[in-house]
């Protein structure tokens, strides 16, 4: 059995202790973190040294890769989705609010390459993924796109979808090796073309 593959219980997270919820918070991070430099075919070893944790607490959270690649996704997504408003309360103007949602956005879509390798055995769990990330972080994008077009920052003609796409296609395009294609440097160009 492969490290990836090893079979142990999981725990509802409500039910974790506060300890084991943080183990799991850094694991996800440190995961993202390293699925961003490493890819997701990263030794687990390296996860668990960069969270600060042993083998045996990686195992007991994410039985087999695939669990932790998904756990990793849902994570970003939630942590994509929840960012909004606290951006809009902070940020100087709704549209600097816009420019660090993106970023936020753009660091997720570098964790998440190697998704679809992972769960090729899931297709059905793929979709579903797909759903939330639609679900969650379409609503996200409007309200925050909502706010600069109150503000007069934004054309009115942008839709949250199609913004995400577009930086979905841009990043996409950041996984072929071209040192001289900058996809933050593309989507600084499509946000600056947002503008009113």
């Amino acid at each position: 059995m492969s490290e990836g593959d090893k079979p142990l219980s999981t725990t509802p997270s409500s039910a974790k202790r506060a300890d084991a919820r943080r183990n799991e918070r850094a694991l996800l991070d440190a995961a993202a973190a390293v699925f961003v430099t490493d890819g997701v075919d990263a030794p687990v070893r390296r996860i668990a040294a960069a969270a600060g944790v042993g083998m045996g607490t990686i195992y007991r959270h994410f039985p087999t890769r695939a669990d932790l690649v998904v756990a990793v996704y849902r994570h970003q997504v939630d942590t994509c989705a929840e960012a909004g408003p606290t951006l809009l309360a902070a940020a100087t103007s709704p549209f600097a609010a816009l420019r660090q949602w993106v970023e936020l956005f753009v660091d997720f879509l570098a964790t998440k390459h190697g998704l679809a390798a992972a769960m090729r055995n899931d297709p059905e769990g793929f979709t579903a993924l797909h759903a939330l990330f639609i679900e969650r972080l379409v609503p996200a994008l409007a309200d925050i796109l909502s706010a600069a077009r109150d503000a007069g920052e934004v054309t009115a003609d942008i839709s949250p979808y199609q913004l995400i796409r577009a930086i979905g296609d841009i990043c996409a395009g950041g996984e072929r090796v071209d040192p001289k294609y900058d996809a933050r440097l593309t989507i600084r160009l499509l946000l600056d073309g947002c503008r009113r």
